[in-house]
């Protein structure tokens, strides 16, 4: 059992090792009547999106995908690195950009789970693009406390949260954004459940809007 959380700690690591471990294995593509039939997860930093969005992959046999490792992979260099020696202005640039590139791959009929970075849905301008998209979007909330207690202690893994700095700059940005993430098609309360337990809700209530798991056939070396 996974407990719900949010980057491990290699999560922003960069190049194509961080892309790669980021993913769950699944087709890269849908197959007829699935096309774009993908979700983005959003939610404050702590709300568990990558582990609950590899569980949800596993379920699904969608390809998962986090954001943050497509920007450290297109950009060379780790989301702590960008806001390090960039700032936050430059940042939001290379975040827009890869999100612009997604969307695009997505028009194109793949099935995918996104983990959104915690800001990403509260930019305007990627809040519109998303919504425009009309590619389903998740939630994952909890109560502030919980949130903080689970950064907290991934920052002991020495997971790099740039803009996690005290709980009262915590507290500000997460009501600042928190209207942003309240306009998303689906909410899940994470508050202590177990990513597995949020993943398996989730599939159920993609299934009962008619998104499908996918079936790998067993023919020509495919796995089953």
């Amino acid at each position: 059992m996974t407990n719900v959380s949010g980057k491990t700690a290699g999560a922003t690591a960069t190049g194509a090792k961080a892309r790669k471990r980021g993913r769950s294995k699944a087709p890269s593509t849908a197959p007829r009547g699935l096309c774009g039939n993908s979700v983005f997860l959003v939610g404050f930093m702590g709300a568990g999106k990558s582990t609950v969005g590899r569980a949800l992959g596993r379920l699904l046999n969608w390809t998962f995908e986090d954001l943050d490792d497509r920007i450290a992979t297109r950009e060379g260099r780790s989301v702590a690195e960008i806001f390090r020696d960039s700032g936050e202005s430059e940042f939001r640039r290379a975040e827009h950009a890869a999100l612009q590139q997604l969307l695009a791959e997505l028009r194109g009929g793949i099935v995918r789970i996104i983990a959104l970075g915690g800001g990403t849905f509260a930019q305007e301008q990627n809040h519109k693009a998303i919504l425009a998209s009309g590619v389903r979007t998740i939630f994952l909330d909890a109560p502030l406390p919980e949130l903080w207690q689970r950064c907290a202690r991934q920052t002991a893994l020495e997971v790099k949260r740039p803009l996690q700095t005290s709980e009262t700059q915590f507290r500000e940005l997460h009501q600042k954004r928190l209207p942003f993430y309240r306009t998303a098609s689906l909410r899940f309360d994470t508050s202590g459940k177990q990513a597995e337990a949020v993943a398996a809700e989730i599939a159920e209530k993609l299934e009962e809007l008619g998104l499908k798991k996918i079936t790998i056939r067993a023919e020509q070396g495919e796995d089953e």
